[in-house]
């Protein structure tokens, strides 16, 4: 394993391969290697929870929006809180309704 080290000598990176910046482990730092690669799964599998998390707020707004347009509930059944928060992000998605074409290419030219 190969390691980049800050100037306090706290592990910033990993690596298989030597790369510039980069030093041989020693037989002394398993630990700390073994330590320093949980901490980073931790934070991967943190990350993916987020990206998510994200995916799952559009997924819950489009389920109050089919219950509330079938009438199964009421927006008035909602806590205060929960409503302005889906007002205020249905007034921002209305907003950005207008530059969806420019998004959308946007990301189409950045796949080309």
């Amino acid at each position: 394993m190969f390691v980049k080290r800050d100037p306090e000598g706290v592990i910033l990176d990993v690596s298989v391969e030597p790369l510039p910046g980069y030093q041989a482990g020693g037989q002394g730092e398993s630990d700390e290697l073994q330590g320093w690669l949980e901490k980073r799964r931790a934070l991967d599998s943190l990350q993916s929870l987020q990206h998510s998390d994200r995916d799952l707020v559009r997924v819950i707004e489009d389920l109050v929006d089919v219950l509330l347009q079938r009438g199964v509930i009421r927006i008035t059944d909602l806590p205060e809180a929960a409503i302005n928060k889906l007002n205020s992000r249905s007034q921002a998605r209305a907003h950005l309704g207008g530059l969806s074409n420019l998004i959308d290419q946007e990301e189409r030219d950045n796949l080309v």
